[in-house]
């Protein structure tokens, strides 16, 4: 295969591993920005995702697509109600202290992690994909189904867009961002809040898991790679900062996939990582985050 059509089998493989990882991303990004909590355990909430999403589709025996359709809904709706009851159990009483929770937090991770192992097991399944189809482009065929998943997370981006800037819920959840105890003032449920955010960006994280299962298959271990990856994605982004989340995923998606392709997905962790590092010793803040007061 010549260059150019090289170039663009591994843009598209960067555009599918930046869809996912923007979701994943913003999870995590929108539960520092408002809570100001660092949750190590969003890996397992995406990996709990895509657990469920194997069951749920296990059960139907119909066309794949009704399998994966529900599991795209049951899926985030049970791993948001296991983050909520999680925030309300947990993080609440701790009073949202941010060395208590990162500790909390690895808790969760590990508790999550092997009541899957014992439940699940250790073996990997696949959830079928819900249609088998190839574009066929001018030098190669692609799967439909990745660019499926690519405009899947562009309108969920469009629609986490709309709700926070253009809605009274987006309002309310920037009022506590920016000044909780003013917010707290004016009759805002904090508490109330600060659940519904924990849950929303763990629903993020479980639909992002739904959407990447028919491709790389559910694992108990498989919200590893997931975390450490959002974790770069939101301080090269800037803590809290959902446009620099954004761009940051764009910009670690299209590199990791390119670079994996050409060369290793070894040497791609390896730029991720020292990014990052050159990042905090020159703009500590983050591409796009404020700095502190």
């Amino acid at each position: 295969m010549a260059f150019g059509p090289f170039l663009l089998l591994a843009t598209l493989e960067g555009l599918l591993q930046a869809a996912v990882l923007t979701l994943t991303a913003l999870g995590l990004s929108l539960v520092f920005g408002v809570m100001r909590v660092v949750n190590v355990a969003h890996g397992e909430l995406y990996m709990l995702g895509a657990v469920v999403a194997w069951w749920v589709a296990s059960m139907f025996s119909l066309h794949p697509a009704v399998g994966f359709f529900a599991a795209l809904v049951i899926s985030p709706l049970i791993v948001g109600a296991i983050a909520f009851a999680s925030e309300r159990l947990i993080l609440k009483r701790l009073n949202y202290d941010p060395e208590s929770t990162i500790v909390a937090t690895i808790g969760m991770l590990y508790i999550i992690q092997q009541t899957v192992l014992l439940t699940y097991g250790p073996d990997a399944r696949p959830v079928s994909a819900p249609f088998y189809y190839r574009i066929q482009l001018p030098w190669f065929g692609y799967s439909g189904y990745n660019l499926f998943v690519i405009a899947a997370a562009i309108v969920l981006l469009l629609a986490v867009w709309f709700v926070l800037s253009r809605t009274r819920l987006g309002l309310i959840m920037r009022a506590t961002q920016f000044d909780r105890e003013m917010a707290q003032a004016f009759g805002i449920p904090i508490e109330r809040v600060y659940a519904f955010v924990f849950a929303a960006g763990a629903m993020l994280a479980a639909v992002a898991a739904v959407l990447i299962v028919p491709i790389r298959q559910a694992h108990y271990l498989m919200g590893l790679d997931p975390l450490l990856l959002s974790f770069i994605v939101v301080i090269l982004g800037g803590l809290g900062s959902l446009r620099g989340t954004v761009i940051a995923a764009l910009l670690i998606g299209l590199s990791d996939g390119i670079i994996s392709v050409f060369f290793s997905p070894t040497l791609a962790k390896i730029i991720s990582t020292l990014l990052v590092a050159l990042v905090l010793v020159f703009k500590p803040e983050g591409l796009f985050g404020a700095k502190a007061r």
